[in-house]
């Protein structure tokens, strides 16, 4: 009996992706069985936003309302965003969201979200416990905006990627973490216990 097996490759930085088996030829008076493939039954971890396609516009109604512009469509309300696959071993989940094209700029940090959650609602309070999702925290933003939470694209005179990277963390609570403690020492502090990730991003 000979067989061969495909390996998936990498798709994107922290994107995992399913390995498919081959046929395997068997001898004619062997009787045939179907092999299953742990990898094959196991959805890839993925996450996705209604609000937007991959690679596609984000919506105004997520732009900030700190540019000046002082358009009423703008709304800084975040995306909603919906998550799959993650490993069986993760504790909780955390978001970040950053600015490519402007030197990976921290735009937002929602953390401590349980591991029994799989998506976030749009609009996540703009406060430092957020009701939901229970139990989760954000960081305070120092920039064009002092807020909790989330501040959307601010790139009027540029369109800018924005990327959201979902990460398993292999923590219940980053308990190093505070209401004072700056955007980045919160990214340091899930890339360090993060155990996979995966990311969708968006234009504007």
């Amino acid at each position: 009996m000979t067989s061969r097996v495909l390996f998936c490759a990498l798709l994107a930085a922290g994107t995992a992706c399913t390995a498919t088996a081959a046929d395997a030829a068997s001898a004619p008076a062997a009787p045939t069985r179907a092999a299953s493939s742990p990898a094959a039954s196991k959805a890839a971890f993925s996450i996705t936003s209604s609000a937007f396609r991959p690679g596609g516009t984000i919506p105004k109604v997520h732009l900030c309302t700190s540019d000046g512009s002082g358009d009423p469509g703008q709304k800084n309300e975040s995306p909603p965003f919906a998550w799959t696959g993650g490993p069986a071993e993760a504790k909780s989940y955390a978001i970040i969201m950053r600015d490519l094209d402007n030197n990976a700029l921290l735009h937002w940090i929602i953390y401590d979200i349980p591991a029994t959650v799989g998506s976030l609602p749009q609009n996540v309070e703009h406060v430092y416990q957020p009701t939901v999702p229970a139990g989760s925290r954000q960081v305070y933003y120092r920039g064009s905006a002092s807020l909790f939470g989330y501040q959307g694209p601010c790139s009027p005179s540029s369109v800018n990627t924005y990327e959201f990277t979902v990460y398993a963390l292999n923590k219940a609570t980053l308990s190093e973490l505070s209401s004072n403690s700056s955007i980045r020492t919160a990214a340091q502090a899930i890339m360090r216990a993060s155990i996979g990730s995966t990311a969708v991003s968006g234009e504007s």
